[in-house]
């Protein structure tokens, strides 16, 4: 399996194009799993259409012009959207795709909705790529913390998706105090490194288990006199 976690939308980058363009190839067809909306920003198909419709959508050019970079054309990516899907058509959009590709946003919401749509065991059982950013990396995991932010003031841990199972992600980092004491927490309570992917600047490539970094990544590992390691392209 292929997993790919990244920062943000932006796939077209020289330092991520040049690493994923052996992995998408022209011919794929991606379906973009837009369920990670905020509920006090999304509460219509209108809400989000601004965030995602093909009609000036704040995010679609973007999301479709990183993969037109691969070669892959508008007609072959589809959107699951719970406003217009059904159980039935969302599942068709899935099982047709050879990129799964999972949205910024609310992790746990995501999921959510993946799950009032019955869709996880054949999201779960799906063959191709798995790739997202921000909300859409995390989801990845089988579990996830959040470092507190505006949207979760609290930590947590989280249920993921159940792909990868090693280690945990803290995203966005900009090595605040806030951040350093989650990522020390899920070391303490968890016992398992931390890949902290720099604030747009860094990304992981799963390739069956192996996992390489791309860009700017801390790894937090918990051993002694080598608590923190950058790393920039090596295989794990």
């Amino acid at each position: 399996m292929i997993n790919i976690l990244l920062e943000g939308y932006d796939i077209a980058v020289p330092w991520l194009y040049d690493e994923l363009k052996a992995y998408i190839k022209p011919s794929h067809k991606v379906a973009v799993i837009a369920l990670s909306y905020r509920d006090n920003r999304v509460k219509s198909l209108e809400d989000w259409n601004v965030l995602y419709g093909k009609d000036n959508g704040r995010f679609y050019g973007g999301i479709v012009g990183g993969f037109s970079a691969y070669g892959i054309s508008e007609d072959n990516m589809v959107f699951l959207n719970d406003f217009t899907d059904s159980r039935e058509t969302a599942k068709r959009k899935i099982e047709n795709a050879d990129i799964l590709y999972f949205l910024g946003g609310l992790p746990d919401r995501m999921l959510e909705r993946i799950k009032e749509l019955e869709l996880q065991d054949t999201i779960v059982n799906h063959k191709g790529i798995i790739m997202g950013y921000s909300a859409g990396a995390l989801i990845q995991l089988s579990e996830y913390h959040l470092s507190p932010d505006e949207d979760y003031p609290e930590f947590s841990y989280y249920e993921g998706l159940g792909y990868l199972n090693d280690f945990y992600l803290e995203v966005h980092y900009e090595g605040t105090q806030i951040q350093d004491a989650a990522i020390r927490r899920v070391i303490k309570e968890r016992g398992k490194p931390v890949y902290a992917t720099y604030l747009g600047d860094g990304a992981l490539l799963v390739d069956n288990g192996n996992i390489k970094v791309l860009g700017k990544v801390a790894i937090y590992n918990g051993r002694p006199g080598m608590d923190w390691e950058a790393h920039d392209g090596e295989i794990r």
